[in-house]
């Protein structure tokens, strides 16, 4: 990956002069059967640019509780875009159509206009659950039947696809606009790429300037994501599989009292009373294992390519020793 990103030929991507980006851009493109796509330093910067180029101000998006829109990108859909939120309480992280149905406002002056419905897959805080696409269909018809767009939050899509063999064109099909993280498990350095219609892509261009992200020879990150994709995606069958086997043991663990449903590479586990979570991070973080508090009680690994086997075996040795 650092070799072609070394030998990136790179030009002037605010005027659309930088040849890798425009390749990594038409490549993600075509992977989602979309017209057009536009490279972003984040993930978050994707979905507030989706949230901008679906909605004005006070209209009203629609996503899971624990979608990581709502709870870890800072309110940017108000900030940014002066719109509203209605969450819904779905399972381990999915809605269905039925709740979304339940939440849409009815047409009146004192109501927000419910203008968007953003899907987050695999779903973050619920430990990596997912939906299949015939789980999402139910939502895309609701969303053409009341005009309302759909945005995908595919931070961690191909360890998705991995699993339930579909491909993403499907999601292409599905979706109005799909953002795509090339820094999780894919394993480039940095940056998102957003997907859609090129009307769309051209207004999000806009939105990413006035954000910000307006680069100049941002090239060279994007071979990192070219590189990711080209060689980075059966591999996530791996890191889905060390988090399969790591919850497995976890559930076995007397200081463990609930795994959450392991489906690709995150495992969020609550702990019993007798621990703390900072001071059970702590603990590992002495060992040379690193992880993420979630909660009051609970903690979050996330296995990716950086990590190995030998690895794996010293997590498992420590965690017996707790």
């Amino acid at each position: 990956m650092l070799k072609q990103m070394f030998e990136a030929e790179v030009g002037d991507d605010v005027f659309g002069q930088d040849p890798t980006i425009n390749a990594l851009e038409q490549k993600v493109a075509d992977l989602f059967g979309h017209e057009a796509a536009l490279f972003c330093p984040s993930g978050t910067m994707t979905n507030q640019i989706a949230i901008r180029i679906h909605t004005q101000a006070l209209d009203e998006i629609i996503c899971d509780e624990s979608s990581h829109i709502y709870l870890y990108e800072l309110g940017g859909y108000s900030f940014n875009s002066g719109v509203s939120i209605q969450v819904v309480r779905g399972e381990n992280g999915k809605m269905t159509a039925d709740q979304i149905l339940g939440v849409i406002r009815p047409e009146a002056d004192w109501y927000p206009n419910s203008r968007l419905v953003i899907v987050e897959n695999s779903c973050n805080r619920a430990g990596g659950t997912y939906y299949t696409v015939d789980e999402i269909m139910p939502i895309h018809r609701l969303c053409d039947e009341r005009q309302l767009a759909l945005h995908l939050d595919g931070a961690r899509l191909f360890n998705v696809l991995v699993e339930t063999g579909e491909s993403p064109k499907e999601y292409g099909k599905i979706f109005d606009t799909i953002s795509l993280c090339l820094s999780k498990g894919l394993g480039a350095p940095v940056g998102s790429v957003l997907s859609g219609p090129a009307t769309l892509i051209k207004r999000a261009r806009k939105v990413r300037k006035v954000l910000g992200g307006g680069m100049r020879q941002a090239g060279y990150l994007a071979a990192a994501g070219i590189y990711a994709l080209d060689h980075n995606i059966e591999r996530l069958k791996t890191d889905n599989a060390r988090a399969k086997d790591i919850g497995e043991f976890l559930s076995t663990k007397a200081f463990v009292r609930e795994v959450l449903p392991v489906m690709t590479n995150i495992v969020i586990f609550k702990l019993t009373d007798a621990h703390n979570p900072l001071d059970f991070i702590e603990i590992l973080k002495s060992k040379g294992i690193l992880a993420a508090p979630m909660s009051h009680d609970t903690v979050r690994f996330v296995f990716h390519l950086d990590v190995t086997e030998g690895m794996i075996e010293h997590l498992r040795k420590v965690l017996d020793q707790i």
